[in-house]
C-alpha cells in the first residue's frame, strides 16, 4: 500500500479523533488539589464537583445530605416564586390534601390551649371505631407527652398520620374520667373533602363552597349539583374565595358543566411546551343555568382558570375582589429519595388571551410575597378605583366587553371587604384566638345539651336565646382583653354571629357553619340579588363581537378534550 493511499485512509480517522479530543478538553477542566493530585470535573456538573471536593477535603466532617438539602432551595429561589423544592418529609403531607384521602386516625383537632383537643370524629373512621369521642383531649402519642409542650400542628399531623394499617397508641383525657384512657388506633383511609358545603341559599339558588381543587373535587361538585337540582335549585353561586388552587383538570371539568360545546376554557404555553388549547366537549349538565362566581384576593391558580373562563365566555358574572394572580404552571417531578420539585414550565392564559400571572422579578420574591399587603395599603380591598389596571393590556370577551390583563381576574362587580362591626376590640379577640377558644370551651362544657339537637337550625335557634355576648366579654377579660363597652356595642352583632357559627360547627361541621356564618355576607347577598333580578348573564349596550374571542374561536380548530396530564398540579409556595 503506497504512502498516499495510507494517508487517504487514516486522515479521516485522525481528524475525527482530534475533534473528539477537542470536545472532551473543551467540556472539562483540570483542578489541582493541595496534595498535588489532578482531578477532572465536568463543567456541566460543577455543583457535584464542588460537593465532592467539600466531602473529601473539608477540614471537618460535613453532613452532606443536610448541605444538599440546604443548597437546592437556594437554586430554586433564583427562579420564579412558584418553582419550589419539597423535601421527602414534606412531600407526602403537601400532596395528601389534594389526593382526596390520606392514611390517619380520622379526627379534626385544635391546639388552642397547648392540648390536642378533638373537635370531631369522622363517622366510620379509625378513631370512631377505636372509641374516641368529640372533645377528648389527646395527652400522649405512642407514650410521648404532647400536652403543654407547644408542639406544632404540623408535627402532630405527621405523628397522627402514617402508613395504612399501622397502629398508634393514644393516651386520652376524657371529661369525668380520673385517669387517662388508652386507645390503640389502626390508621386507615380518611377522606379529604374539597367541596365544603352545598345548600339552597335562597329559593331556587344553590350555593357551593369549593375550598380547593383536588383529585375528587369534580365528583364532589357533580354530587352537589345533583343534590341541589333535586332540591329545586336551577341557579348556582360558586364560592371560590380563599381557594388557592390545586389540580387544573378539576377546574376545567367544572367549567365544562356550564358551557356549550367548543368553547375555549384555557390555554397553556411555555418555552419547551407548545400552546395547548382546552375546549369544552358539550357534555355539561348546567349549560343554561344562571351562574355567579365569588372571588377574593386569595382565589388563585385553578380558581382563576375557572373564573377567567366564565368571564371571557360571558357565561356569568364574577363578584367580589381581584384574584391573586397565579398563572404559572408547575410540573411535579418526583426524585428518587421521595422529594419533589415543582418546576414552572408554562403560563396559563384565559380565552381572551390574558396571562393570569401578576408581575414578578426572577430571584426576588420579597415584593411578590408582599403583594396582598400592598393591595391592602393601597386601598384596593375597599375601593375599585384603587385597583391599578394595566390599560395597555386590553382584551375583549366573547361579546366584546373589555377586560384587563396584568395579573389576576378583575371582578365584574366589585364588593369591598365587609368592615361592618370591625373594631379594635373585635380585631383583638379574633387575632388572639379568644373568640374561637370560647366557642370550643363553651361547646365542651355544654356538650351534653348541645349534642341533643338533631338539626343545626334547632341548635342555632337555641343559641340565639343564650347570653353568649355577655359571657364571652367576661371570658375575654380573664384572658387580658379589657372590656370596651362602646366598641362591644358596635361589634356585638358580629361577635354573636361568629360565636354561634363556630359553636354549631363543633356539632354539625361545615353544613351548619356556613349558613350561619354567611347569612349577612354582602358578597353572597349581592350574588343572590343579581340572580333574582335575572342579571347573571353579562350584557353590553353596543355589542362589538368582532373584537372579542367569538371570531377567534370560530376559526380555531377545536380539540374537544379536557385536561392534559402534562400539567396537573400547581401550588402557592
Amino acid at each position: 500500500m503506497d504512502k498516499n493511499r495510507r494517508l487517504t485512509i487514516w486522515l479521516p480517522v485522525i481528524i475525527a479523533a482530534s475533534i473528539a479530543l477537542g470536545i472532551f478538553i473543551g467540556n472539562n477542566y483540570l483542578s489541582l488539589t493541595q496534595h498535588g493530585k489532578r482531578r477532572m470535573f465536568s463543567s456541566g456538573n460543577k455543583i457535584n464537583a464542588i460537593l465532592d471536593i467539600i466531602d473529601e477535603q473539608y477540614v471537618d466532617t460535613v453532613n452532606m445530605a443536610k448541605l444538599v438539602e440546604g443548597t437546592i432551595p437556594k437554586i430554586f429561589s433564583e427562579l420564579d416564586p412558584h418553582s419550589v423544592y419539597i423535601s421527602a418529609e414534606d412531600a407526602t403531607i403537601v400532596n395528601e390534601d389534594l389526593e382526596g384521602s390520606f392514611s390517619g386516625i380520622g379526627v379534626s383537632f385544635n391546639m388552642q390551649t397547648d392540648t390536642i383537643l378533638v373537635i370531631s370524629v369522622i363517622s366510620g373512621g379509625p378513631a370512631e371505631k377505636a372509641g374516641l369521642l368529640p372533645f377528648d383531649r389527646i395527652i400522649t402519642i405512642n407514650d410521648s407527652i404532647y400536652s403543654g409542650n407547644n408542639t406544632s400542628q404540623a408535627k402532630i399531623m405527621r405523628t397522627l398520620r402514617g402508613a395504612k394499617n399501622s397502629t398508634v397508641k393514644l393516651g386520652v383525657k376524657r371529661g369525668g374520667e380520673p385517669e387517662l384512657l388508652y386507645f390503640d388506633v389502626t390508621r386507615g383511609d380518611v377522606p379529604v373533602n374539597s367541596v365544603d358545603v352545598s345548600y339552597e341559599v335562597s329559593k331556587g339558588i344553590g350555593y357551593i363552597k369549593v375550598s380547593k381543587f383536588g383529585r375528587t373535587t369534580y365528583n364532589e361538585f357533580i354530587t352537589a349539583i345533583a343534590k341541589l337540582k333535586e332540591a329545586g335549585c336551577s341557579s348556582f353561586v360558586i364560592d371560590l374565595r380563599g381557594n388557592t388552587g390545586g389540580y387544573m383538570d378539576a377546574a376545567i371539568n367544572m367549567v365544562n358543566e356550564f358551557m356549550p360545546e367548543g368553547r375555549l376554557i384555557v390555554y397553556t404555553e411555555g418555552k419547551a411546551f407548545p400552546r395547548n388549547d382546552v375546549y369544552t366537549n358539550g357534555t355539561g349538565t348546567c349549560k343554561e343555568a344562571p351562574i355567579v362566581v365569588l372571588t377574593d384576593e386569595f382565589s388563585a391558580s385553578a380558581s382563576e382558570i375557572f373564573s377567567g373562563a366564565i368571564q371571557d365566555n360571558d357565561r356569568g358574572l364574577i363578584i367580589g375582589r381581584r384574584t391573586y394572580g397565579k398563572g404559572l404552571v408547575q410540573s411535579p417531578i418526583k426524585l428518587s429519595d421521595g422529594s419533589e420539585i415543582r418546576l414552572t414550565i408554562a403560563r396559563y392564559y384565559t380565552p381572551s388571551g390574558r396571562s393570569i400571572q401578576k408581575d414578578y422579578e426572577m430571584g426576588n420574591s420579597t415584593d411578590y410575597d408582599q403583594d396582598i399587603y400592598n393591595r391592602f395599603i393601597h386601598g384596593e380591598f375597599d375601593s375599585a378605583d384603587s385597583i391599578k389596571n394595566t390599560h395597555t393590556e386590553k382584551y375583549n370577551t366573547m361579546m366584546g366587553r373589555t377586560v384587563y390583563g396584568g395579573g389576576g381576574i378583575m371582578p365584574d362587580i366589585f364588593i369591598p371587604r365587609d368592615t361592618s362591626g370591625i373594631t379594635t376590640y373585635f380585631t383583638s379577640i379574633v387575632n388572639s384566638g379568644t373568640l374561637y377558644l370560647y366557642a370550643l370551651e363553651y361547646s365542651d362544657l355544654n356538650r351534653e345539651k348541645l349534642s341533643s339537637f338533631t338539626t343545626y337550625q334547632d341548635l342555632y335557634k337555641y343559641l340565639q336565646s343564650q347570653p353568649l355576648l355577655y359571657d364571652f366579654t367576661n371570658f375575654a377579660a380573664t384572658k387580658g382583653i379589657k372590656k370596651r363597652p362602646n366598641l362591644i356595642n358596635i361589634s356585638g352583632k358580629l361577635i354573636e354571629s361568629q360565636l354561634q357559627a363556630y359553636i354549631v360547627r363543633n356539632f354539625f361541621d361545615e353544613a351548619g357553619f356556613y349558613p350561619i356564618f354567611l347569612k349577612d355576607d354582602p358578597t353572597l347577598l349581592r350574588a343572590i340579588q343579581i340572580i333574582n333580578e335575572g342579571k347573571s348573564v353579562p350584557t353590553l349596550e353596543k355589542k362589538d363581537a368582532d373584537k372579542g374571542i367569538a371570531g377567534i374561536q370560530a376559526t380555531t380548530p377545536k380539540i374537544h378534550s379536557l385536561a392534559k396530564e402534562i400539567v396537573q398540579e400547581d401550588y402557592i409556595a
